[in-house]
């Protein structure tokens, strides 16, 4: 996989980047990592890494990866910051695209692990709707964790998808699953940065939903999604209120 060049003929160019905002997570790293290097698409491919303050020895652990995927012809971009506090999911995530080049954005979780035909397969439906998220169906780690909502990620209907955002409390497709061109993402975000508490996956969702977006979800399992006592999801406050409004603005634009 050869990675092309700029008009300056410096910085490489990917179709696709891989988006993964780190925050302590040395449990988890080298299998994640290791997915990327195992990805079947054909593409060029680059990983865009923003390390959020992480005091264990995740950034030692993506150094040492570095080196093993830029050989393989995937281009690795690495940011972060070393203050004493994390900055959130949102502002590293925002970070991640900003310092990234593809022209499509694969999001990922530093403790999930895609499965090998994932870029390729989400990238073929992306290019197919432009305008939409694109999800998938996951496997869950343990696998019997949260059956219920795993069940209910898996086996959603098309129609569903969007008619079920104003029942459930959560995006259809969820995020460690999300990919998108990068002129869509431009269009709606960027993510909200509040930080700890803040769902910054539904906040974008609604708006994506409000200007226009579309769901679409590969019914292949491209991802192992993990549950621990640790994930950003147990960290969401009640956001019932803002969540009311946004909805309100979807559905209004759904009846014109």
């Amino acid at each position: 996989m050869q990675l092309r060049k700029d008009a300056t003929g410096h910085s490489p160019l990917a179709l696709v980047s891989i988006i993964l905002p780190v925050h302590n997570a040395e449990q988890w790293l080298d299998e994640c990592l290791a997915s990327v290097l195992q990805q079947d698409f054909e593409g060029t491919m680059e990983l865009s890494v923003f390390n959020d303050a992480s005091k264990d020895k995740s950034r030692i652990i993506i150094e040492k990866w570095k080196g093993k995927l830029e050989d393989s012809g995937i281009s690795v971009v690495i940011g972060g910051h070393d203050s004493h506090s994390p900055r959130g999911v949102g502002y590293s995530k925002n970070q991640a695209i900003a310092q990234s080049t593809g022209s499509y954005l694969c999001f990922l979780d530093s403790d999930d692990v895609m499965m090998p035909q994932r870029v390729r397969l989400q990238h073929e439906a992306a290019v197919q709707h432009p305008t939409s998220i694109i999800g998938c169906q996951v496997k869950r780690d343990p696998p019997d964790s949260t059956e219920r909502y795993t069940r209910w990620i898996n086996q959603l209907t098309s129609d569903q998808l969007l008619t079920q955002v104003f029942t459930s409390h959560g995006p259809t497709v969820i995020m460690p699953t999300w990919f998108c061109s990068r002129a869509w993402f431009s269009h709606v975000g960027p993510f909200d940065e509040g930080g700890r508490g803040v769902p910054e996956d539904l906040l974008f969702f609604y708006e994506h939903l409000r200007k226009g977006g579309g769901v679409f979800r590969v019914d292949h399992s491209l991802l192992l999604y993990r549950y621990h006592l640790h994930a950003a999801t147990h960290s969401v406050l009640d956001f019932s209120h803002m969540r009311a409004v946004h909805l309100k603005q979807i559905k209004s634009k759904t009846v014109l």
